[in-house]
């Protein structure tokens, strides 16, 4: 049984990556806010990204795999990955990082594939980039960059937050000009499952494979929300189309895996 380490268990990505897989393997994970779930399982570990060393951790848990969804200090985070790459060269063991399709941002006339070169405008995108290039240094088959879209579900930030917005009468946020690709924590996982069950390695793009207006989206979901009176903000960051979207070509999954986003919109999630 392969033995797993899920860096960021306690958040949204992290703790649906460990719902999906500790039936099936033996799975650990990190939580940094105390939660009564989390100190009274046994698999889970307080970790705090500024005071506390990976390494600790990895002793302890001795991993085959470990998932990084971790969030936090950007400076804290780039000095953990170092360290697990330092423990992976050394270790029969791979890392798969949880990266975004913000490595792309500056990019912004075509989506973006596998193999296209990074490069970002915001803090957020060139953080994930110097931690993927940290990868690329050592071999593929010791490691497996995930670029993720933006990411829905019920219990996602992003639905409670148009929740939120509807419920108190805010405006909710929409780009006009921004077009994306999308997934929710169940796709998600699923695809990350599969990629453990396949020993998979490399550069993969986990989002639906069509994509739509960031402002078309949002509407969809808030009128399957049922809510009939949003207000809407529309934010114009430039005149013409951008992608922020990350889609497959060299590494395709199989074709069970692969989903448009009209079933993100149609997914029971949306429902109460």
């Amino acid at each position: 049984m392969n033995k797993i380490l899920i860096l960021g268990a306690s958040g949204f990505i992290g703790n649906a990556i460990y719902k999906e897989l500790h039936s099936y393997f033996d799975t650990y994970g990190t939580y940094y806010s105390s939660r009564r779930s989390f100190e009274n399982n046994q698999q889970f570990f307080r970790y705090d990204l500024e005071e506390d060393d990976v390494h600790d951790i990895l002793d302890k848990v001795k991993p085959d795999l470990i998932i990084s969804a971790l969030r936090g200090n950007f400076q804290a985070q780039v000095m953990a990955h170092q360290h697990m790459v330092e423990y992976i060269q050394n270790k029969d063991c791979k890392l798969y990082f949880i990266s975004s399709a913000n490595v792309f941002d500056a990019y912004s006339k075509y989506p973006s594939y596998e193999n296209d070169k990074t490069l970002s405008e915001s803090i957020y995108g060139r953080l994930k980039i110097k931690i993927e290039n940290m990868l690329l240094r050592i071999p593929a088959s010791k490691m497996a960059i995930l670029r993720v879209p933006m990411v829905f579900g019920n219990n996602s930030p992003r639905i409670k937050e148009i929740k939120n917005a509807l419920i108190s009468n805010e405006p909710i946020e929409v780009f006009p000009n921004l077009i994306i690709n999308v997934t929710n924590d169940d796709k998600l996982t699923q695809q990350i499952h599969y990629l453990i069950n396949h020993n998979k390695t490399g550069v993969f793009h986990l989002g639906s494979v069509d994509l739509i207006h960031h402002e078309d989206f949002i509407k969809e979901i808030v009128n399957r929300l049922g809510n009939n009176r949003p207000i809407y903000k529309r934010v114009f960051t430039t005149n013409e189309d951008r992608y922020l979207a990350v889609l497959p070509k060299s590494n395709r999954l199989s074709k069970n895996l692969s989903f448009n986003y009209q079933e993100i919109i149609d997914h029971h999630i949306f429902s109460e």
